[in-house]
């Protein structure tokens, strides 16, 4: 729920700089300055979260909490150290950072661009101990307020966007720089109700730092390796028609709201429980944890995927069509949308995956997998883009295809480390999950066209419409999945029961 709240003020930010600045040269340089201080550090604060977790449990298990909080602030002050001096470099070569993530970029774009590239990388630190508050907050079994992390930062760049647009769009970067700092100070008294104290403690000789600096090595690769994609494809998109980087951007945040939305909060609350069963070489209960985390996500993702792909412009329509948001940039976006929600269940269960081998303290394989997958998603996007018509949709088609690819091998992967743990019941599970969506995907389709034919035309009966068509098409698919009796539908409604009951 916390997450839920989290991602729509999020998507809110998204639709506010579409009806604002539509697909434009000011979009897309905002986007991309945006995307800067993400890619490099949300790979390293990513993969410090992610070794950070494993190794807490470990030092508060045989040392107890006041040395768990010691190594808490050895690793937060050295984040900061690091962050301070890749802010200051990546401030000094912006305009050659900038080339590389928008290569296309001339004249007043790329001047836009390397402006609010510089003040944004300054909002980096903040950036850095965010993730390790994030990380510390986790372990300690408190996942609402990480779920509401992005709340100040996405509150002040809508601030920012309504502001720029009565003065002058160089303030826009200032709103994200205040709002990186608004995510640690949201979360840091949170933090310290749950044991949390601040020590000028640094030692880069701890047995702990130079472990975590071990494991954080391949996290970070496997971790840059989703960034470096994100790169090319804007870079590519950025010789393409102009709006392609913000049509590219908007349908990816569509996908990225549901990831965020169910992905990342089931990822969330099961990485510290899968390290604690790690370490406890608890193998039943870690087998049952990874099928019933699997299993969720799939039919979770598959009919919300199916339906992006039915309803891809309505969807488009009702969200993003309005202000400078035309019918040209409706339509790139809802063709991006379309290719990228075929790979959706592969991001989804990418992130899930990932998370089993870095409970497991192994970083190579999930570096491994995503190297071949990067390799594989740039020669999709060159050969797409140079030798087809497909432009924005084979960029989205790449992407989607390269995931799928990774998790064929991570689930291989994981069967060869850990042996049998319950892949057939996934099989099993998905092939359910498959044939239930396509019988929603009909319904869904001949509901949307019948109920449009009633209502007719306009904003308001074009949202009813939507609505009656999504929910005509989920009660298809949970009827189907209940008649397939999946085991994991019965986990999903006994959850509800019991949060009902108690409220």
């Amino acid at each position: 729920a916390a997450t839920l709240v989290a991602k729509i003020l999020g998507f809110g930010r998204e639709i506010t700089l579409a009806s604002s600045y539509g697909a434009s040269s000011i979009s897309d340089a905002f986007l991309v300055a945006m995307n800067i201080p993400a890619v490099i550090f949300t790979a390293i604060g990513t993969s410090l979260g992610t070794a950070f977790i494993p190794l807490f449990c470990e030092v508060r298990s045989k040392d107890g909490d006041d040395a768990a909080v010691k190594y808490t602030n050895n690793i937060f002050n050295a984040v900061v150290i690091i962050c301070v001096v890749i802010a200051i470099i990546g401030a000094i070569f912006a305009p050659e950072v900038v080339k590389l993530f928008a290569l296309g970029f001339k004249g007043e774009t790329m001047e836009k661009a390397v402006y609010f590239t510089r003040i944004m990388l300054l909002g980096i630190p903040f950036l850095g101990i965010s993730y390790i508050m994030m990380a510390f907050l986790q372990v300690k079994e408190n996942f609402i307020i990480p779920g509401l992390m992005s709340v100040p930062y996405n509150t002040f760049i809508i601030l920012s966007i309504l502001l720029s647009v009565k003065t002058t769009p160089y303030i826009l970067p200032y709103g994200a720089l205040i709002g990186l700092l608004g995510q640690f100070l949201f979360q840091l008294p949170f933090a310290m109700k749950r044991g949390y104290r601040y020590i000028p403690y640094i030692n880069f000789k701890d047995e702990y730092l130079k472990k975590m600096l071990w494991l954080v090595g391949p996290v970070l690769i496997g971790v840059a390796v989703t960034q470096i994609n994100t790169i090319v494809d804007r870079t590519i998109a950025s010789t393409l028609v102009e709006g392609s980087i913000s049509a590219l951007s908007y349908a990816n945040k569509l996908n990225q709201f549901v990831m965020g939305m169910f992905i990342v909060s089931i990822s969330s609350v099961v990485y510290p429980m899968l390290s604690k069963l790690s370490t406890e070489n608890n193998k039943v209960e870690f087998n049952k944890s990874i099928v019933t985390a699997t299993s969720t996500v799939i039919l979770l993702v598959i009919p919300i995927s199916v339906g992006a792909i039915i309803l891809s412009k309505p969807i488009v329509k009702v969200l993003f069509q309005r202000g400078a948001f035309d019918d040209r940039a409706a339509y790139m976006t809802s063709v991006a949308l379309v290719f990228y929600s075929i790979g959706m269940i592969g991001f989804g269960l990418r992130d899930i995956l990932g998370k089993v081998f870095y409970s497991l303290q192994d970083t190579k394989t999930p570096m491994i997998n995503g190297a071949i997958a990067m390799g594989l998603n740039i020669i999709l996007n060159i050969s797409f883009v140079k030798f087809t018509n497909m432009q924005l949709a084979g960029l989205a088609l790449a992407t989607s295809i390269s995931a799928l690819v990774t998790v064929a091998l991570l689930f291989i992967n994981l069967r060869i480390k850990i042996g049998p743990f319950g892949g057939r019941h996934v099989l099993s599970v998905f092939l359910k999950a498959v044939i239930s969506a396509l019988l929603m995907a009909l319904v869904t389709y001949f509901a949307y066209k019948n109920i449009a034919n009633i209502f007719g035309v306009g904003m308001v009966k074009e949202i009813i419409t939507l609505g009656l068509s999504i929910l005509a098409g989920a009660l298809t698919y949970g009827i189907c999945v209940i008649i397939f009796k999946v085991d994991e539908v019965n986990l999903i409604i006994n959850t509800l029961r019991k949060k009902l009951k108690k409220g």
